[in-house]
């Protein structure tokens, strides 16, 4: 194929974007990436388990719905009938609390690569330092504590948007205590990503997370009504 050419004669390249697969989703028949999707796999012994890294082999089913919708699914049979579809057999059992490991993968997900972040010294914590960088425009991600108060959310948003950052951090879907454990560090409770790269994989294993447990609110989130806790400032 020959390339087009410039008005000064010169040959250009046209690059082709990457093609990315889609999956559809088994109950909603939603078309989406494998970042987007959830995988199921099946099991030798006919046992249905979250995938949430894609990365078992064997058959593999796609969801892309939120926990609240699966749970009600399986319970009405729904998801174990478009299962056994997908996998054409009807050797197929779905675990009553599919939702709640799926949920729990996906947060262990999010955990990990919160601590693998931390380790590589690509995140910051505390008050101070986090809003001092966001200022200087270095922050690339910014994460508050479920249990974080609102003047000290507004505060640190504040701090990123003069930087030129976006108009509000992301809020992470439990308290300070179990950021703290993720990062291994105490009383964590605003963080702020400095590498670009990192901070992509931080929005990514967190958005999923989220979605799962509250689709309608998106994959940021800006409002805490996840769980329920208090918490004094910062």
């Amino acid at each position: 194929m020959r390339n087009p050419r410039n008005e000064t004669g010169e040959s250009l390249t046209v690059e082709k974007e990457p093609h990315v697969p889609e999956r559809t989703c088994v109950l909603t028949r939603r078309k989406g990436t494998r970042d987007e999707l959830i995988r199921l796999a099946l099991g030798p012994d006919g046992e249905v388990a979250p995938d949430v890294r894609a990365r078992a082999p064997g058959r593999g089913a796609w969801i892309g719905l939120g926990r609240a919708q699966l749970d009600s699914a399986n319970e009405a049979g729904k998801l174990k009938a478009a299962l056994q579809r997908a996998f054409k057999t009807s050797d197929v059992h779905v675990p009553s609390n599919l939702g709640e490991r799926i949920e729990h993968a996906l947060r262990k997900t999010a955990l990990d690569r919160l601590g693998m972040e931390a380790r590589a010294g690509n995140l910051i914590n505390g008050a101070d330092r986090v809003e001092a960088a966001a200022r200087a425009g270095k922050v690339r991600l910014l994460i508050h504590a479920f249990d974080s108060s609102e003047d000290g959310r507004k505060r640190m948003d504040q701090a990123w948007r003069v930087g030129g950052g976006e108009p509000r951090g992301v809020i992470f879907p439990e308290p300070r205590t179990m950021l703290s454990l993720a990062l291994g560090r105490e009383n964590v409770v605003h963080v702020a990503l400095t590498d670009p790269a990192a901070a992509a994989r931080v929005r990514h294993a967190l958005g999923r997370w989220r979605a799962f447990i509250d689709p309608d609110r998106g994959p940021e989130g800006g409002e805490p009504a996840l769980r329920t806790g208090s918490a004094e400032e910062l």
